[in-house]
């Protein structure tokens, strides 16, 4: 019993000992599961308890518990001792002159052209459409059979359209998205569709092979050009923020008929000709014109029920005209000067 004693005094001032100057986290983790862990001698020591007398056990399981919590509150110091000395050390290495000029945060912008997206949006919810959005790889039928653009329609050349295989291509208009809300939704159908388009252009000041368009398509009862053009005129006019005169022009899309060119008086020369507008007093602003009645019969909706109208518009076109720019390249050559004009 003597020589146990001695023992568990023996581990207490050995603990004690190496414990005391150790000032790094994982050599005191390893000496806590030396002296307190399950194959400690302490341990150990309290497994054998159940094997002596009633009063020897009383006794031994006292001298080892007080043991343990005092090894216990001694790790416990030296923890936070260390936790103090490695916080002063973080402290020092990290600390800050507050007295330093602070460092200019420079707040980024919108790109010009996601600004003048968030405003075509904005006008069209107010005005009752849903934004909706398709993939950009689509089928041949999607992107032309649907629309009523026929095998032998010059679009579908490789020259014009980029092909990823026989009937699979990069879409060049978002009017595919339009027949997918046709197919899936019965009308009343109120819709705009903006997204990245692809055509087979070579790059210069005015035209791109990757651009953005906003389409828009209202099916419905009743549906006439009057309500095309009251839809457009509004548009036209809370985008610009003023009364614009507006003209329409007849024009020819395989997906619309009658169809038609809208124009409206240049806002440079108030319609006076100048360079801006080609001297001609108006400038060209978007596609439109009613539904034609094959491509609402491909979506199966009855052309003798319901008709409806569509329209499009190049946003860089828009972007251009709006913020006097020549050249659409810069829309995409990450210039900060030039984009922080916007």
């Amino acid at each position: 019993m003597e020589d146990l004693k001695k023992k568990i005094e023996e581990i207490e001032i050995n603990a004690l000992k190496e414990i005391e100057n150790v000032i790094d986290f994982k050599k005191l983790t390893e000496l806590k599961i030396k002296y307190l862990g399950k194959k400690s001698e302490l341990f150990s020591i309290s497994k054998q308890i159940g094997n002596f007398e009633k009063e020897e056990r009383k006794e031994v399981g006292e001298i080892v518990n007080k043991t343990s919590e005092k090894l216990k509150l001694q790790f416990d110091l030296n923890f936070k001792k260390i936790k103090k000395i490695e916080l002063e050390k973080k402290l020092q290495n990290e600390k800050v002159d507050i007295t330093l000029p602070g460092e200019e945060v420079e707040i980024g912008k919108l790109h010009p052209l996601t600004q003048i997206l968030n405003k075509i949006t904005e006008i069209f919810i107010s005005l009752g459409f849903l934004v909706v959005k398709g993939p950009e790889i689509e089928t041949d039928y999607y992107n032309f059979e649907a629309l009523n653009i026929p095998k032998n329609h010059p679009a579908r050349d490789t020259q014009d359209t980029f092909y990823v295989e026989e009937n699979l291509l990069l879409r060049t208009q978002t009017s595919p998205v339009q027949i997918r809300i046709m197919e899936k939704t019965k009308p009343p159908i109120k819709i705009i569709s903006p997204g990245r388009v692809y055509r087979a252009d070579s790059i210069d000041a005015t035209h791109s092979p990757v651009f953005n368009q906003v389409e828009g398509l209202l099916v419905d009862e009743k549906i006439t050009m009057a309500n095309l053009k009251a839809t457009l005129e509004i548009f036209i006019k809370k985008l610009c923020n003023k009364d614009v005169k507006t003209r329409f022009r007849p024009h020819h899309f395989p997906f619309t008929e009658p169809s038609a060119e809208m124009d409206i008086e240049c806002f440079k020369c108030g319609g006076k000709g100048c360079s801006l507008c080609k001297n001609e007093g108006f400038i060209e602003i978007l596609g439109c014109g009613m539904v034609h009645p094959k491509v609402l019969e491909n979506c199966n909706i009855n052309p003798s029920n319901f008709s409806g109208f569509a329209f499009g518009l190049g946003l860089e076109r828009i972007a251009m005209l709006f913020y006097d720019i020549k050249d659409l390249r810069l829309f995409y050559e990450n210039n900060l000067k030039f984009l922080k004009q916007f």
